[in-house]
């Protein structure tokens, strides 16, 4: 079991190496001057040509191989900012007082934003909580209640409940997000009262009670979308195992119906399901955008529409490379549990 992770962990960091490099070559090797987007819109030829001197962007006069090469350094500097960190020109506002300042950007350094003055670690340490909170709430939702509805529509295959059950989440999932999240505020918050008008409130600032009662509608809002494919998921995969030899040779033994169907059913079933679940969490963490545009919450999707918005491009790429790392890990974490799960895994 432990080489087994310890494999899949090595993969996983060469695909992280790869991914960076690939990100790199897109966003930096191009004839656009990258200096130009990082440095924000309507900024003058001194600060962009002190922009590409600080964060290492190549000149985009540069012949072909010659960018290519300082792409390839531009790299080699971020890698190198990931493991000892990186020194950025002091904010602007301070750079008269202190000229020989600069802005330390501890390790795992993503880059600098010289459109917000910050660097893109501090902005991710503001809207992740945000982003994690609200994907947390919506997984143990959508997975929660997607398995539960897909098992019961299993066991009543054929009838008027399974028909029901798998077309209320079908019609569910039909409504685009920005209106079942209107529909809730408008309704459930505003007109009826049954929650607090949307906001985000810390754990620290309003304990877990008021943290998660405000994260109860944009997390039902994204819940409703995955669910549906939950239900059915399950559903199918819960029938087809269900129709297996040795589930005839459980019923044979005498094992009664619910501990077949928990213990030998769902448990085969439940692999694919946690593939689907890792992966949507990872999707999830920057991709809702809508979401939280709708509840006004500032997590990693709005953070990147502002950033493409005001083409800052040190934030975009951080993200880009994070989300990415998300997808990656969610992976790796999903290929261990596959372990847990079905002990044939650990062998392959």
């Amino acid at each position: 079991m432990v080489a087994y992770i310890i494999r899949r962990v090595i993969v996983g960091v060469l695909m992280l190496i790869a991914m960076s490099l690939v990100v790199f070559t897109l966003f930096f090797a191009n004839p656009v001057d990258p200096a130009q987007f990082a440095c924000g819109r309507n900024c003058p030829a001194d600060r962009i040509a002190e922009t590409r001197k600080a964060l290492g962007f190549p000149d985009p006069n540069l012949s072909a191989p010659e960018k290519a090469v300082a792409t390839v350094n531009q790299w080699g500097g971020f890698l190198k900012g990931t493991v000892v960190g990186r020194e950025f020109p002091l904010n602007e506002g301070l750079r008269e007082a202190a000229p020989d300042q600069v802005t330390q950007c501890p390790a795992p350094c993503l880059g600098y934003s010289q459109t917000n003055q910050m660097t893109v670690n501090e902005e991710i340490a503001e809207a992740a909580p945000i982003s994690i909170s609200i994907a947390g709430v919506a997984i143990v939702i959508w997975v929660l209640f997607g398995i539960l509805f897909g098992v019961f529509a299993a066991v009543t295959k054929g009838t008027i409940i399974d028909r029901a059950v798998v077309g209320s989440t079908l019609l569910l999932y039909a409504f685009p997000t920005f209106f079942v999240g209107t529909l809730l505020i408008n309704w459930v918050a505003i007109q009826w009262g049954i929650f607090p008008s949307p906001g985000y409130i810390p754990i620290a600032e309003g304990g877990i009670g008021q943290w998660f009662v405000q994260l109860l509608l944009p997390g039902f809002t994204l819940a409703v979308v995955y669910m549906a494919g939950y239900v059915r998921m399950t559903r199918a995969f819960v029938l087809e195992s269900m129709s297996e030899d040795y589930i005839r040779t459980a019923r044979s033994k005498g094992l009664k119906g619910p501990k077949v169907l928990f213990k030998h059913g769902l448990r085969a079933a439940l692999t694919p399901l946690v593939t689907m679940a890792g992966l949507d969490f990872a999707a999830v963490m920057g991709g809702a955008i809508i979401t939280e545009s709708v509840f006004n919450y500032y997590g990693l999707g709005k953070l990147a529409v502002t950033a493409n918005t005001n083409y800052d491009l040190p934030t975009v790429v951080g993200l880009v490379l994070l989300l990415g790392a998300l997808v990656i890990v969610a992976n790796i974490i999903v290929d261990i549990l596959y372990a847990f799960i079905d002990p044939r895994v650990r062998v392959a």
